[in-house]
């Protein structure tokens, strides 16, 4: 009993079972977290490989591009668009804000991967919503027809226009490092190629009004990689070895 409705001394004055129902909650939580991160570890694990595979661009003549790169990235590639269905399957169960940190990177660079090994494959960019019937897997039925891109009305996974864009940038980056590269191997028509490229993106680039700061600032840095390409398009200029018109539209 208590005396005008005060506790006896030592009584809790809590009710503890507030407490245990916090801890499963957040046991709850660390589960699903392991579930999704056992994933992206599978997913970042592959990309390594494939990134691996996507570096030889630097050191490999063009003619050979094909065989030696493009091919086994392929494949490697097919493994990373499994993950990344798996991935959006076990992920829509749960709150994407909650937990989309798990994966983001991961996402950004596997998506940064694909649109190097399609300009490399044809010279073009691949849009968001091509991008997100790529990496629909073999879980195609039993999940979607496609990886969701731009969810607005839905919490289920999906490829955000920020994702997007981040890994059109390190895309950019990679392409500007290999106009470089192309000159040292002797081919001089790609730094025209990739210039045009990259200009072409820029100017898309321009047409957004970008909230996101870090999606800005990156954003800003392909401004330095047009000027790196422009000064290798220049020197082979002053060197009469830009290819003729008509050899760089064959190309492209």
């Amino acid at each position: 009993m208590t005396t005008n409705g005060a506790p006896y001394a030592g009584q809790s004055l809590i009710d503890t079972s507030i407490f245990t129902t916090l801890q499963s909650k957040i046991d709850e939580e660390s589960t699903v977290r392991d579930e999704l991160k056992e994933i992206v570890d599978k997913l970042s694990k592959q990309g390594r490989t494939t990134q691996s595979i996507l570096s030889r661009i630097h050191n490999v003549p063009s003619q050979s591009v094909g065989t030696e790169v493009l091919d086994p990235c392929m494949k490697a590639l097919e493994e990373q668009r499994n993950s990344v269905s798996s991935l959006a399957e076990a992920a829509s169960k749960f709150p994407f804000y909650k937990y989309n940190f798990v994966w983001q990177r991961e996402i950004q660079n596997v998506v940064s991967s694909f649109q190097l090994w399609h300009w490399l494959s044809s010279g073009k960019l691949k849009s968001i919503e091509e991008v997100g019937e790529y990496f629909r897997g073999e879980f195609a039925i039993l999940f979607a027809p496609t990886v969701p891109v731009n969810v607005k009305d839905a919490d289920t996974f999906h490829i955000t226009i920020e994702d997007y864009l981040l890994a059109l940038c390190s895309t950019i980056e990679e392409l500007a490092r290999l106009a470089t590269n192309s000159v040292t191997l002797g081919d001089h028509a790609r730094p025209l190629q990739i210039s045009k490229f990259i200009k072409d993106v820029y100017a898309g680039f321009q047409l957004l009004n970008l909230k996101n700061d870090a999606l800005r600032k990156r954003s800003d840095g392909i401004k330095y990689s047009i000027r790196n390409v422009e000064g290798v398009v220049y020197d082979l200029s002053l060197r009469g070895l830009v290819p003729k018109d008509e050899d760089t539209m064959k190309m492209e």
